[in-house]
């Protein structure tokens, strides 16, 4: 121990040197390419053979990395959907601006008609909704993507249609939404129907404006 000429003990010698914190590299950063080869591998996987059948070794082969690399993201591949079905209802859709209650209706289903036709999404909904009946966490996150992303934009729709006099203020949110997005997940999810019949989007787009003008 060394003083200094007050007589006081140096402090620098007094307690030992902290060691520097490195930063995480190497295969402690989790890429973000990679992880975006994984949650595509993963659509891609269930659209082939289904929850029941979709293995992290096969989505590990799809994505081109090794298991190790799915696992230190996701524990199992139940978590691994939840968190893509989740994800999913975040991102919700976008909230049309057309300046009436039939243009944003008329907008809205053909951006969802498109998602829904989609090949991937085609067969992965149906699927995970079989799953929703058995597993009750897939059937949680299913409820929060599929219905919270609507009921967001629907809820959006109605109350600009309330600001511009389209509708009559506090029409039943519940009612609107049924009529706003059960058609055409009817058809499409249900019926699965790929090709809908010439100028099916503008009828039921006037249709519903009608109902809710209506209620």
């Amino acid at each position: 121990m060394t003083t200094n000429p007050d007589g006081k003990a140096d402090a620098a010698a007094q307690s030992p040197q902290q060691p520097r914190r490195r930063a995480p590299a190497g295969a402690a950063v989790l890429r973000e390419d990679v992880t975006e080869a994984i949650r595509s591998a993963v659509f891609e996987e269930l659209a082939a053979v289904g929850y029941a059948r979709m293995s992290i070794e096969g989505i590990a082969r799809r994505a081109g990395v090794g298991k190790t690399a799915v696992y230190r993201r996701w524990r199992s591949k139940l978590h691994l959907v939840l968190d893509l079905v989740s994800a999913i209802a975040v991102q919700g859709l976008p909230a049309p601006d057309t300046g009436t209650l039939e243009g944003d209706l008329r907008l809205l289903y053909e951006v969802t008609s498109r998602a829904l036709r989609h090949p991937v999404a085609s067969q992965v909904i149906p699927d995970l909704q079989a799953e929703a009946a058995r597993n009750p966490d897939i059937a949680q996150a299913m409820q929060k993507a599929l219905r919270e992303g609507q009921e967001g934009v629907a809820s959006g729709i109605v109350a600009a249609a309330e600001r511009r006099g389209e509708v009559r203020m506090g029409i039943d949110d519940e009612m609107a939404l049924d009529l706003i997005s059960g058609p055409l997940y009817w058809r499409s999810v249900v019926i699965r129907d790929q090709k809908l019949p010439k100028g099916y989007l503008e009828k039921l787009a006037r249709a519903t404006a009608a109902a809710l003008k209506a209620l």
